[in-house]
């Protein structure tokens, strides 16, 4: 980005923006520049930016509140841009990767919904491509950190992940032979709107019985909350932990009481993960990963959660005991991972943008050994029109 601003101050040509990506990944990640790059993790709470190297490296970042949805998507944008150009003031960024929290389309440039933002079919990609002058990548936050821990996380060395992301809600993300598999229409990994529960609880997405209505934060959070406005029993010491006041009761709270061992905050996060073991169950009966890594908020709980989830997996797995057993790890690179796989995605189109800048810089050399020529005639004889 340095690089482009010294053109422009020098008056050479507007940069070419990369305005398409391919729906795969077109190279290798081990072919990709070894260059630092941007990558944007967009929640409905914040808005994290990152300098990451070739290695998966924060080399610095920057995070702001994100901007009440009821706002334009436009001021969501100039988020983003003060940034990146934050950023840039102190690293030369060759590219962008933006992980959203929503559906993005096949094509990587347009977010068709996001639950926290007010972006309906918007053209991430190139508003922010026209205003930054680098090419820039969106996809998915979960395809991005599902990237991320195949390339420097719990899942180096598989050859077919699966990831769930445990937050309000239960996202997720495919990988096969080193690409991320985004479905025909770029939507494929919602994995907490399976039904597991035919008219069960009531989902925001608008059907009964969704997987992420039994086994998220939000299911957690929910279970304690009415234990605790029954006045249960077993709710007596987190109900002395708020002071009464129920709506006060967080995901956190219950992670940090059940490590104390309050008995109802322990047996909370059993039932979240047996219903996560079974939800995991089923994605192997389709899927067959070789690995299951469970990232998001809520997999803090680290054993008190995935334990039981692997114990519920292996008495629901299909044909138990006549086929191998997918590994199911915790994610190993927390709330940085979208950030990380977003700017380790966004290397894989750097290149382009490189090409074109030195064909630039030799199109400019070109000029002004022309118009010396033009200059000085009898110096130097001009032997050809200037590139078009």
């Amino acid at each position: 980005m340095s690089t482009y601003r010294d053109f422009t101050q020098r008056g050479a040509a507007r940069a070419t923006v990369l305005r398409t990506v391919g729906t795969r990944e077109r190279r290798s990640h081990l072919s990709a520049p070894r260059v630092p790059t941007v990558g944007i993790d967009i929640g409905g709470t914040k808005v994290m930016a990152g300098v990451v190297d070739a290695d998966g490296v924060i080399l610095e970042k920057v995070r702001t509140e994100t901007p009440d949805k009821s706002k334009s998507p436009k001021v969501v944008e100039d988020t983003i841009c003060e940034l990146v150009l934050d950023l840039s003031d102190r690293h030369d960024v060759h590219a962008v990767g933006i992980g959203a929290a929503g559906w993005v389309d096949a094509d990587r440039a347009n977010v068709l919904f996001a639950p926290h933002l007010a972006w309906r079919n918007e053209p991430l990609r190139d508003a922010l491509a026209a205003r930054l002058a680098v090419p820039v990548l969106v996809d998915n936050d979960a395809n991005t950190a599902a990237w991320a821990e195949w390339r420097f996380g719990a899942g180096r060395g598989e050859d077919h992940l699966v990831m769930i992301t445990l937050g309000t809600g239960i996202g997720g993300a495919i990988l096969e032979d080193g690409r991320v598999k985004r479905g025909k229409y770029g939507v494929a990994g919602e994995f907490g709107h399976m039904q597991v529960v035919p008219g069960g609880h009531r989902c925001p997405c608008g059907n009964r019985g969704c997987w992420e209505q039994y086994s998220s934060g939000n299911a957690l959070v929910r279970e304690a909350r009415e234990l605790a406005a029954a006045d249960s029993p077993v709710a007596y010491n987190i109900i002395d932990r708020v002071g009464g006041n129920v709506r006060d009761i967080t995901g956190p709270l219950i992670t940090e009481l059940a490590r104390e061992g309050d008995a109802m905050c322990v047996e909370l996060l059993q039932d979240i993960g047996q219903w996560l073991g079974v939800g995991i169950a089923n994605l192997a009966a389709a899927l067959d990963p070789s690995c299951f890594v469970i990232g998001g908020g809520v997999s803090a709980a680290d054993d008190l959660l995935i334990g039981p989830a692997r114990d519920a997996f292996r008495r629901h797995l299909t044909g138990r005991g006549y086929r191998p057993e997918a590994r199911i790890a915790k994610a190993q690179l927390g709330p940085e991972a979208g950030m990380v796989g977003a700017a380790d995605l966004a290397r894989l189109v750097a290149r382009r943008f490189r090409r074109a800048n030195r064909r630039r810089v030799e199109r400019h050399e070109r000029y002004e050994r022309y118009a010396q020529a033009l200059r000085n005639p009898g110096s130097v004889r001009p032997t050809q029109e200037p590139p078009s």
